[in-house]
């Protein structure tokens, strides 16, 4: 499913490497969130500031219309309000800024989906709290998530770089699904398929909702995606 490039390709499964642990530490905002792709260790609150102000400016932006292969880094620096210099102070170029800034996105994203993968209570219940979660965070970065979509179907690197974000859903859904298993609630037959179809399904949708009625789950939407997911790993609604 190509909701934004059409070059993309899917994450495949199995994925043979290290379950990615479901645990991820939050301060509540992009600017505090560290990723690898940065310089250095865990920001300063300087450099927080400076990374927050392009996020802002980044999606300013390109809800403006502009697309991200004709935005210069000084322009992006401009409307952030800091010098080109210290835009490479942080940042080798504005692919570089794109993958840091996505993976904090994802950071976010995947907080979300934690509430079904490590949470307690009626699968359905919630599943809804993710999913509606999620869906609201994909709207409020859908000009950056689309950005992503439509870098990686030119440049290898960020489409590794997306892969590796939605490796991170495929693992620990499957895991999720396997302990559901061992729990004997879940009644699917394949966790790894299983997971890999309801991850894209879910990324597809609402990334479609997003490029077709410029929001993205509605509660009608996220009526129908809980009943898909209940059904496809519980075996009843």
């Amino acid at each position: 499913m190509e909701p934004y490039a059409a070059g993309r390709t899917a994450a495949p499964y199995p994925r043979n490497a290290p379950q990615t642990p479901r645990t991820w530490e939050f301060a509540g905002s992009l600017a505090v969130m560290a990723t690898p792709l940065r310089k250095g260790n865990a920001p300063t609150a300087k450099r927080a500031a400076i990374e927050a102000a392009l996020l802002e400016a980044t999606e300013t932006l390109l809800a403006d219309g502009a697309s991200f292969a004709d935005l210069g880094v000084e322009r992006i620096a401009t409307q952030a309000g800091i010098t080109r210099t210290a835009f490479y102070f942080y940042f080798s170029d504005k692919r570089e800024l794109l993958m840091a800034l996505t993976a904090d996105v994802n950071e976010l994203l995947l907080e979300q989906a934690n509430l079904w993968w490590s949470g307690e209570g009626e699968p359905a219940v919630r599943l809804e709290r993710a999913l509606t979660n999620v869906a609201r965070l994909f709207g409020e970065h859908a000009v950056l998530l689309k950005a992503l979509g439509e870098v990686a179907a030119y440049d290898e690197q960020v489409a590794d770089h997306w892969q590796r974000l939605i490796g991170q859903f495929l693992e620990a859904t499957e895991e999720r699904i396997r302990e559901e298993q061992e729990a004997g609630l879940a009644t699917c037959s394949n966790p790894s398929a299983t997971a890999f179809a309801l991850t894209w399904m879910t990324e597809g949708t609402l990334s479609q909702q997003i490029l077709q009625q410029g929001r993205a789950g509605d509660q009608e939407m996220i009526d129908a995606l809980v009943e898909i997911w209940v059904r496809s790993v519980y075996g009843s609604a």
